[in-house]
């Protein structure tokens, strides 16, 4: 028997799936072949000689490393003993508590159990409430429930907090080996709620008729030492997590929300990227520098937008700065149009923004609304990320790169099927693929019915990008060098390029003795990639979390949506709000429907109806839990 091993995924339903740690090939593994593994642990199998549709089958031999050995869930009690449902759904048991390990849990509670026994054959696993957490009903214990349930270091240890503090201010004697641009005017642009300011900007145009653009991120190494506790807990947390109204940073306020964040009217040190762009949105040349700025002012995007459409009211209270964001507009414009002939997928996948009230409930779910101001600032972020990626890979500098690579050529063929339902298709020629294909698509579908599907679709269909040592480019943004550079409060890589950047700028680009980073740039990627995944978990779940928790107010309420997927059991439909819930078969009207898992779509057995992702479908909210983290929608008429 080969030695196949990986981590088995569970379903509510008992059976899974292990992707192999070598090939990253999924076998499914029937409920009867789990060998009572649970969600996330790494097991050894064998591989049956089964044939099945998509996957080969497998059997769990031995579980070689378990996962987990806390879970939180909700606990119930009943005369002599009590169990545990956990909040993961997949986890594949409930947790048995014997009367003497209740601890100070009542029914209802959520609590974090410490597993004392894993489950064997026919038997539960068996476990010790270690702390509760609250009541479900009680506002913000969904939120704390998720930070126990990952494990996520909700606060900074004391002498973390200390060295913070002791750091968080700037030496006098550092400012005159820097550039001084304390008189140039540079503003800050970011959403009303933005409490950690790592990036401002600055636009001019040149006489030859170019564009000077200066990008200013906070220089946050010179506080961080490299080994320092700050350090080594900022690599710990490798970024920092959005939950709702709260955030878990990456490094303690006294440096994200203080001496770090780009606050106007306050000296602030800045590695600055300052670039030549001509009429064609080239880099001309550019140059990255050691820099000391001050705020002229702090604009958010809607305010920037309002001067840029010409509202009265704004255009008068910025007049002396209406300028600098015509000019901007006009950069970020040039950028942009360039940006699209080379193949940049524009993903227009809407972002809900989610309305808390002051207890935490939600009390709205909407599209978060982006407008032409976030592309100003993204379209310079993108291009300091390149100038700074390509000057470093040609300096065979130690860095880590943000990598995209090319997708697989047989889930491009998947996804023609489901396009040509569409009337649309990726080119495939002599067995590559390239940018400007998808960008092509997703140009037509812009506006239609169908865009959010299609682009739902694409995004599945690309590979998830990454933290590499490597430069492999960046097949989403067309890009042959591209890296994390803008935000170093609030993610490592960021934080470790900018170490090195400052090693050689210090060292006017002589830099030897730099082994150590090589090793540190492929640790550091690994670990930050494996971070950002449990960020967008967490965060995802708390989204999911609160979506449920609103249309639980909306049962019995009609919505027209549109069918986001078709599965074997039944129809995801979303909503103009960007909620989605499922429409199971016996809530779709009375008959049978057959599966065609080739065009993913369901016919009526007697009707001959035809539902297939992009249609309109009427529903009816049914049922929303925010413990299961489920919505259930019924079909209309």
């Amino acid at each position: 028997m080969k030695n196949n091993i990986g981590i088995f995924r569970g379903s509510e339903k008992g059976f899974g799936f292990v992707k192999l740690e070598e090939s990253d090939e999924e076998i499914y593994i029937s409920k009867e072949n789990t060998m009572n593994s649970l969600n996330g642990d790494r097991v050894l199998i064998e591989i049956l000689n089964v044939k099945n549709d998509l996957h080969r089958e497998g059997k769990i031999k031995k579980v070689l490393k378990r996962e987990r050995d806390t879970i939180v869930g909700t606990f119930t009690k009943n005369n002599n003993f009590g169990f545990v449902v956990p909040d993961d759904r997949k986890f594949g048991t409930d947790i048995f508590i014997s009367k003497k390990n209740f601890g100070k849990a009542r029914n209802n509670s959520k609590v974090l159990v410490k597993i004392l026994k894993y489950p064997e054959k026919n038997k539960n696993a068996e476990g010790k409430v270690i702390e509760v957490i609250g009541n479900v009903n009680e506002a913000g214990v969904d939120m704390l429930s998720l930070i126990k349930e990952y494990k996520l270091p909700y606060t900074f240890p004391e002498p973390v907090v200390k060295e913070a503090q002791i750091v968080s201010k700037i030496d006098k004697k550092d400012i005159p080996n820097r550039l001084d641009l304390r008189n140039e005017q540079i503003f800050t642009i970011d959403g009303e709620d933005a409490k950690d300011l790592d990036d401002a900007v600055c636009v001019r145009k040149l006489k030859n008729g170019n564009y000077y653009l200066g990008v200013h991120i906070a220089d946050v190494s010179y506080y961080v030492a490299e080994n320092s506790k700050l350090d080594k807990e900022a690599r710990l947390r490798g970024t920092s997590i959005y939950m709702m109204d709260r955030v878990i940073p990456m490094l303690p306020r006294e440096l994200s929300n203080g001496i770090c964040s780009l606050n106007v009217g306050e000296d602030r040190l800045t590695i600055s990227v300052i670039m030549e762009i001509d009429k064609k949105g080239r880099v001309v040349s550019s140059e990255v520098k050691k820099s000391i700025i001050n705020v002229t002012k702090r604009m958010s995007y809607n305010e920037v937008y309002a001067i840029l459409e010409n509202d009265e009211k704004s255009v008068e209270e910025n007049k002396e700065y209406v300028n600098h964001f015509k000019l901007m507009a006009e950069l970020a414009n040039i950028l942009k149009e360039r940006r699209d002939k080379s193949g940049s997928l524009n993903l227009d996948i809407p972002e809900s923004k989610i309305i808390l009230n002051k207890n935490g409930i939600a009390v709205d779910v909407k599209k978060y609304e982006l407008n032409f101001a976030n592309e100003i600032i993204e379209q310079f972020m993108l291009i300091a990320n390149e100038t700074i990626a390509e000057k470093f890979y040609w300096l065979h500098a130690p860095f880590i790169y943000r990598v995209h690579e090319v997708p697989d050529i047989d889930k491009i063929k998947e996804l023609n099927k489901f396009l040509y339902n569409f009337g649309y298709k990726i080119k495939i020629v002599n067995e590559k693929v390239y940018p400007t294909e998808f960008a092509k698509v997703l140009k037509d579908v812009k506006g239609k019915q169908e865009e959010m599907i299609v682009s739902n679709l694409i995004l599945r269909t690309l590979k998830v990008a990454r933290y590499e040592s490597e430069n492999k480019g960046h097949f989403g943004i067309a890009s042959k060098y591209y890296c994390h550079f803008t935000s170093p409060i609030r993610r490592y890589p960021d934080l470790f390029i900018h170490r090195i950047i400052s090693k050689y700028l210090e060292n006017n680009y002589k830099v030897d003795k730099l082994e150590k980073y090589y090793d540190q740039a492929t640790k550091y990627a690994q670990t930050s990639s494996e971070r950002e995944k449990v960020a967008q978990k967490v965060e995802r779940d708390s989204e999911d979390i609160k979506k449920a928790e609103y249309m639980s107010t909306k049962i019995g309420e009609e919505y027209e949506g549109i069918i986001s997927g078709v599965t074997q059991f039944g129809i995801f439909v979303q909503l103009e709000n960007t909620v989605e819930g499922l429409v199971r078969f016996e809530n779709l009207g009375n008959e049978y429907f057959l599966y065609d898992d080739e065009r993913k779509q369901l016919i009526g057995e007697r009707s001959n109806k035809i539902y297939k992702m992009g249609d309109k479908m009427k529903i009816k909210v049914i049922s929303a839990d925010k413990e299961t983290r489920r919505i259930d929608f019924a079909y209309c008429e």
